[in-house]
């Protein structure tokens, strides 16, 4: 079966204890060592795609965005993480965007070289370039024109994507929040205050995304994740999936990795404006608790979006990454490797 797998992953894991410091002193073999071991345990609960549990990044989002030129992080002024003192940074753009170097694309090609699997590779989306800023974050200097703008992010979006298929790279996932933000009349609000229209950002995003799949590379599986916050275990947005779906399906990826794991994100409804021939990975599992989820509820769960989603078309995995930033999620390993052991139970059962 080619990506998305039945039983998947969103990408992030627990980092261990000694590689903080490790990061901070550039210390690559022991970074390498904690890559090798979090593969072995990947493969040993029998998931068939790969990452590197993000241990080569301190932040999901902000380490790639950080090196594309034009880029400048700063504090954030929106709506932050609840229950959280220190919050994550936003990008804003202060000149003219570029790809200008090649960015991750040696921790994929370490990657590969350690698992005979499918090795999976995330990279924030584009519109996580626009999201937390909005124009307000865009210097008027470099982009008087919005269009402009994303002419050129859809443009080194195209070379990210082109660098990591030269390098190997078959199954790449774009991580989104924007999508499922937008469905917050919180962030909402902010957009507006940033000088944006939150009722047509959602088909900019979408159509930014299809430009930067325009020539893509053969044989590359490309998904889309999308959830509403994850930082030590908090959120920032809620509400279903209903006032963007359709805009969010246009994207011209392969799959939708899917918030579903609390009422927070809403029913299923929304998937019935999938295209036929994608996928849906319902995101049943949470990564924020260390509460196991119990096999009846998650094969209940994929009954009903059964009927808004042929069973061919739908995938399982958590919610979100279990550690989208170096700080973790408020559970422990072993409770991490019980919730995938289990997502790869639930999906050889009901994927016969």
């Amino acid at each position: 079966m080619s990506p998305p797998f039945r039983a998947d992953h969103v990408g992030s894991l627990l980092r261990p204890g000694n590689l903080a410091q490790a990061r901070k002193e550039k210390n690559v073999r022991v970074q390498q060592q904690a890559i090798r071991d979090v593969v072995a345990k990947q493969e040993a609960v029998g998931l068939q795609s790969i990452t590197d549990g993000e241990f080569s990044r301190d932040w999901w989002h902000l380490d790639f965005l950080a090196q594309l030129e034009g880029v400048t992080l700063k504090e954030n002024p929106g709506p932050k993480f609840g229950g959280t003192e220190e919050q994550p940074p936003i990008p804003v753009i202060t000149g003219k965007l570029r790809y200008a170097r090649q960015v991750m694309v040696g921790d994929f090609m370490f990657l590969k070289s350690i698992t005979n699997k499918t090795a999976k590779f995330t990279i924030p989306s584009p519109s996580m370039l626009h999201l937390r800023g909005g124009r307000a974050g865009i210097s008027r200097d470099a982009y008087p024109d919005m269009a402009a703008f994303w002419h050129d992010a859809a443009a080194a979006y195209r070379e990210a994507i082109a660098a990591f298929a030269q390098a190997g790279c078959t199954y790449l996932q774009l991580d989104d929040v924007a999508f499922a933000y937008l469905c917050d009349a919180k962030i909402r609000d902010n957009c507006r205050r940033n000088g944006d229209d939150p009722d047509a950002l959602p088909r900019t995003y979408a159509q930014t995304i299809n430009q930067a799949l325009e020539g893509r590379p053969e044989g590359m599986t490309i998904t889309m994740h999308t959830c509403r916050g994850n930082f030590k275990s908090a959120w920032v947005a809620e509400g279903g999936y209903e006032p963007v779906a359709e805009a969010m399906f246009s994207s011209n990826v392969d799959a939708f990795f899917m918030e579903f794991d609390s009422a927070r994100a809403g029913g299923f409804e929304p998937l019935r404006f999938m295209p036929r021939g994608k996928r849906a990975v319902l995101g049943l599992v949470s990564s924020k608790t260390g509460a196991l989820e119990s096999k009846e509820d998650l094969k209940r769960r994929i009954d009903e979006a059964q009927k808004f989603v042929p069973l061919e078309d739908l995938c399982l995995s958590p919610q979100c990454g279990f550690s989208s930033t170096h700080h973790g999620n408020q559970l422990s390993e072993d409770e991490q490797w019980r919730k995938l052991e289990r997502v790869v139970e639930v999906a050889a059962e009901v994927w016969r």
